[in-house]
């Protein structure tokens, strides 16, 4: 019998898992802003979702619906969140269009920034926040720490 592999096969070492209110209506989002493929749900009895795995380029995340009684609480819940997903992606204005238009919110517009990437916030429905960038070059750690000290960081 083969060993079983500690780490599945189709999933990488760390996997977002976000507590969504309203976890069902977040796969829609993350399909229609990120273009996200779901890889299944197991509703529980309530109809509220126990667990969802969806894929954005082949990253797995996965979702779970707020539920208050086993401490499970969403941005929303908590009046907001410090924890940003960052996602990289082929065209990041593209991407922050679609999401815009699926109901994110910008937190940060869209700019080349020092570090090489083309780089935006959002915010999405659910309270849960996104960095989506395109990598346009590659910069050496001495030219970002001399950008950093003309920004005056």
């Amino acid at each position: 019998m083969p060993a079983v592999r500690t780490v599945p096969e189709d999933m990488h070492t760390v996997t977002p898992h976000l507590v969504c209110a309203g976890a069902a209506e977040a796969i829609e989002f993350y399909k229609k802003a990120f273009n996200a493929v779901e890889a299944g749900r197991l509703p529980g009895p309530q109809g509220k979702l126990m667990h969802a795995l969806i894929r954005i380029e082949g990253s797995a995340v996965m979702l779970v619906d707020e539920m208050p009684e086993w401490g499970s609480f969403g941005p929303r819940s908590l009046k907001g969140t410090p924890v940003t997903i960052h996602l990289y992606v082929e065209d990041v204005d593209a991407v922050v269009a679609r999401a815009l238009g699926a109901g994110a919110k910008i937190i940060m517009p869209v700019a080349d920034m020092f570090w090489g990437d083309r780089y935006g916030k959002l915010e999405d429905p659910f309270g849960h926040h996104w960095s989506v960038a395109t990598h346009l070059r590659d910069v050496s750690p001495e030219e970002m720490q001399q950008a950093m000290q003309k920004m005056g960081g």
